[in-house]
């Protein structure tokens, strides 16, 4: 059996989008269902994580949180199998599950958020399928990168990225201890990748956005997300009261998480970052002979 052909379902869905829509129109049609497209992964498991919530019964022998881990492993299978993600990019989202687990082990342990309901599939009072949750992030920008043919230019040296992206990741930690340096971090990636533009092809033409406002805009997304994960009760904040939303102070550190998961996944994507800056119809030869 071979695996569906998912390339030529977004292009039946971006001709069938251009035959019947103005040219603007389709354009932001398509631009929101190829976003929705990239981020199927996180879609699929947030649907899940609602479902569930919904229709779960105390007394059933599977654990809701057993439930979530093993929807997550089958969904990876699924993704891996329809080559909806390649191996390649499949074991870099593996390192930013990994790295997300280790974050989600220190911060329970901190006190910082809890998962109250029981699990076999949970280790150190974090259940497993939580680090799909970062995979989710890590599966959208490796595939949101090909989706829409993206180039990043001018990008700034690799060596500088890697640098903040590792800085962010110990701040995460190390604010327990020592003083918070977020501050001064946001201000690092706007400097760094100020001028960095996101070119990107919805169908034959580019548009561009600047990296910093792509973040933003991102980790909008993802504090909405997590409402959904405490108003379902999946994950609770300390502190948090009962139909709370979550602090708007988890915009940052989403937006500074962003980073990390982006320079992890550029890891395999390099072939999409450009020192030097592209033209308003740059095309995926430009890139290439950049």
């Amino acid at each position: 059996m071979t695996a569906p052909d998912t390339r030529s379902l977004e292009h039946r869905m971006g001709d069938w989008a251009r035959a019947r829509l103005p040219f603007a129109v389709a354009e932001l049609v398509m631009f929101v269902l190829k976003q929705g497209w990239a981020c199927l992964f996180g879609g699929l498991l947030l649907a899940a994580i609602i479902t569930s919530k919904l229709v779960w019964q105390p007394g059933w022998p599977l654990h809701r949180y057993d439930a979530l881990f093993l929807f997550a492993i089958a969904t990876q299978a699924l993704f891996l199998w329809t080559k909806l993600e390649t191996w390649e990019e499949a074991r870099v989202i593996l390192l930013f599950h990994l790295t997300g687990t280790a974050m989600e082990w220190f911060k329970v342990d901190a006190g910082s958020w809890a998962y109250p309901e029981a699990g076999v599939f949970k280790l150190m009072g974090v259940p497993l399928f939580s680090g799909f949750m970062y995979a989710a992030v890590g599966s959208y920008m490796a595939r949101v990168i090909r989706v829409f043919d993206m180039a990043f230019a001018p990008y700034p040296r690799f060596a500088l990225t890697v640098l903040m992206a590792l800085a962010i990741y110990v701040n995460f930690f190390a604010h327990h201890f020592l003083p918070d340096i977020r501050l001064a971090l946001f201000v690092a990636t706007v400097a760094l990748y100020a001028r960095t533009r996101i070119w990107f092809r919805i169908h034959d033409r580019h548009w561009w956005m600047p990296l910093p406002l792509a973040a933003a805009l991102s980790a909008l997304a993802l504090w909405v997300a997590e409402n959904i994960g405490t108003a379902t009760g999946t994950w609770i904040y300390s502190g948090q009261a009962p139909g709370q939303m979550v602090s708007f102070a988890k915009l940052g550190s989403w937006y500074l998480l962003l980073y990390v998961a982006f320079v992890t996944v550029t890891l395999v994507s390099r072939s999409a970052l450009s020192s030097r800056p592209l033209d308003f119809g740059a095309t995926a030869e430009d890139l290439a002979r950049s």
